[in-house]
Protein backbone atom coordinates (compact mmCIF):
# COMPACT_ATOMS: atom_id res chain seq x y z
CA UNK A 1 0.00 0.00 0.00
CA UNK A 2 1.05 3.58 -0.45
CA UNK A 3 1.82 6.37 1.95
CA UNK A 4 1.16 9.98 0.99
CA UNK A 5 2.80 12.85 2.79
CA UNK A 6 2.00 16.51 3.27
CA UNK A 7 3.73 18.92 5.61
CA UNK A 8 2.80 22.23 7.18
CA UNK A 9 5.09 24.82 8.68
CA UNK A 10 3.33 27.34 10.92
CA UNK A 11 4.86 30.53 12.28
CA UNK A 12 3.32 32.96 14.74
CA UNK A 13 0.23 32.83 16.87
CA UNK A 14 -3.19 31.55 15.82
CA UNK A 15 -4.80 34.84 14.77
CA UNK A 16 -1.90 36.53 12.97
CA UNK A 17 0.29 33.55 12.14
CA UNK A 18 0.70 31.90 8.78
CA UNK A 19 1.17 28.39 7.55
CA UNK A 20 2.51 26.81 4.40
CA UNK A 21 1.23 23.39 3.31
CA UNK A 22 3.34 21.31 0.91
CA UNK A 23 2.17 18.20 -0.94
CA UNK A 24 5.41 16.28 -0.52
CA UNK A 25 4.53 12.96 -2.17
CA UNK A 26 3.24 14.34 -5.45
CA UNK A 27 4.92 17.70 -5.58
CA UNK A 28 1.53 18.90 -6.83
CA UNK A 29 1.53 22.15 -4.95
CA UNK A 30 2.20 24.39 -2.03
CA UNK A 31 -0.55 26.35 -0.34
CA UNK A 32 -0.74 29.11 2.23
CA UNK A 33 -3.10 28.86 5.20
CA UNK A 34 -4.12 31.31 7.91
CA UNK A 35 -6.71 31.14 10.64
CA UNK A 36 -8.68 34.14 9.35
CA UNK A 37 -8.80 32.63 5.85
CA UNK A 38 -10.06 29.42 7.45
CA UNK A 39 -12.91 31.01 9.38
CA UNK A 40 -13.69 34.07 7.25
CA UNK A 41 -13.02 34.92 3.60
CA UNK A 42 -10.53 32.54 1.91
CA UNK A 43 -8.57 35.48 0.46
CA UNK A 44 -6.78 33.19 -2.00
CA UNK A 45 -5.69 30.72 0.65
CA UNK A 46 -6.85 27.18 1.33
CA UNK A 47 -7.90 25.56 4.60
CA UNK A 48 -7.90 22.11 6.17
CA UNK A 49 -11.62 21.94 5.38
CA UNK A 50 -11.09 22.71 1.70
CA UNK A 51 -8.36 20.07 1.55
CA UNK A 52 -10.76 17.58 3.15
CA UNK A 53 -13.42 18.55 0.58
CA UNK A 54 -10.92 17.95 -2.24
CA UNK A 55 -9.91 14.60 -0.79
CA UNK A 56 -13.50 13.52 -0.26
CA UNK A 57 -14.79 14.57 -3.67
CA UNK A 58 -11.92 12.98 -5.59
CA UNK A 59 -12.01 9.78 -3.55
CA UNK A 60 -15.76 9.38 -3.99
CA UNK A 61 -15.56 9.98 -7.75
CA UNK A 62 -12.89 7.29 -8.08
CA UNK A 63 -14.72 4.91 -5.76
CA UNK A 64 -18.00 5.30 -7.64
CA UNK A 65 -16.16 4.48 -10.86
CA UNK A 66 -14.97 1.24 -9.24
CA UNK A 67 -18.43 0.37 -7.89
CA UNK A 68 -19.92 0.94 -11.34
CA UNK A 69 -17.23 -1.25 -12.95
CA UNK A 70 -18.31 -4.18 -10.74
CA UNK A 71 -21.73 -3.86 -12.43
CA UNK A 72 -20.13 -3.58 -15.90
CA UNK A 73 -21.07 0.09 -16.05
CA UNK A 74 -18.90 3.03 -17.07
CA UNK A 75 -19.82 6.63 -16.38
CA UNK A 76 -19.49 9.18 -19.14
CA UNK A 77 -18.95 11.72 -16.36
CA UNK A 78 -19.01 11.85 -12.57
CA UNK A 79 -19.18 15.23 -10.83
CA UNK A 80 -18.82 15.36 -7.06
CA UNK A 81 -19.07 18.47 -4.88
CA UNK A 82 -18.12 18.21 -1.21
CA UNK A 83 -19.04 21.07 1.13
CA UNK A 84 -17.30 20.84 4.49
CA UNK A 85 -18.86 22.95 7.25
CA UNK A 86 -16.68 24.32 10.04
CA UNK A 87 -18.45 25.72 13.07
CA UNK A 88 -18.28 26.18 16.81
CA UNK A 89 -17.97 23.03 18.87
CA UNK A 90 -19.94 22.34 22.01
CA UNK A 91 -17.64 23.20 24.88
CA UNK A 92 -15.51 25.57 22.82
CA UNK A 93 -13.24 25.47 19.83
CA UNK A 94 -14.22 24.46 16.33
CA UNK A 95 -15.43 21.29 14.68
CA UNK A 96 -16.35 19.97 11.29
CA UNK A 97 -20.07 19.72 11.78
CA UNK A 98 -20.96 18.14 8.48
CA UNK A 99 -20.07 17.29 4.92
CA UNK A 100 -22.67 17.66 2.19
CA UNK A 101 -21.95 15.64 -0.92
CA UNK A 102 -23.67 16.39 -4.21
CA UNK A 103 -22.97 13.74 -6.81
CA UNK A 104 -24.19 13.81 -10.40
CA UNK A 105 -23.24 11.28 -13.03
CA UNK A 106 -24.07 10.36 -16.58
CA UNK A 107 -24.25 6.58 -16.78
CA UNK A 108 -25.95 4.61 -19.54
CA UNK A 109 -27.62 1.31 -18.67
CA UNK A 110 -28.79 2.05 -15.13
CA UNK A 111 -32.02 3.51 -13.78
CA UNK A 112 -32.24 6.18 -11.11
CA UNK A 113 -33.06 3.80 -8.22
CA UNK A 114 -30.24 1.39 -9.04
CA UNK A 115 -27.84 4.31 -9.44
CA UNK A 116 -28.84 5.72 -6.04
CA UNK A 117 -27.98 2.38 -4.42
CA UNK A 118 -24.64 2.21 -6.23
CA UNK A 119 -23.85 5.77 -5.13
CA UNK A 120 -24.69 4.87 -1.50
CA UNK A 121 -22.36 1.89 -1.73
CA UNK A 122 -19.62 4.08 -3.16
CA UNK A 123 -20.02 6.65 -0.37
CA UNK A 124 -20.12 4.00 2.35
CA UNK A 125 -17.00 2.23 1.04
CA UNK A 126 -15.01 5.34 0.10
CA UNK A 127 -11.77 5.36 2.15
CA UNK A 128 -12.11 9.08 2.90
CA UNK A 129 -15.75 8.64 3.99
CA UNK A 130 -14.58 5.88 6.33
CA UNK A 131 -11.85 8.14 7.73
CA UNK A 132 -14.45 10.84 8.38
CA UNK A 133 -17.00 8.48 9.95
CA UNK A 134 -17.29 10.65 13.05
CA UNK A 135 -18.77 13.45 10.94
CA UNK A 136 -22.29 13.68 9.60
CA UNK A 137 -22.09 13.10 5.85
CA UNK A 138 -25.12 13.61 3.63
CA UNK A 139 -25.33 12.32 0.06
CA UNK A 140 -27.51 13.74 -2.72
CA UNK A 141 -26.87 11.49 -5.72
CA UNK A 142 -28.67 11.47 -9.03
CA UNK A 143 -28.15 10.74 -12.67
CA UNK A 144 -27.44 13.86 -14.67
Amino acid sequence: MTIRTATTRWTGDLRSGTGHVTFVSSGAGEFDVTFPSRTESPDGKTSPEELIAAAHSSCLAMNLSGVLAKENLVADAIDVRAEVTLGPATGGGLEISGIAITLRATVDGVDADAFAELAKTAERTCPVSKALAGTTITLDAALA
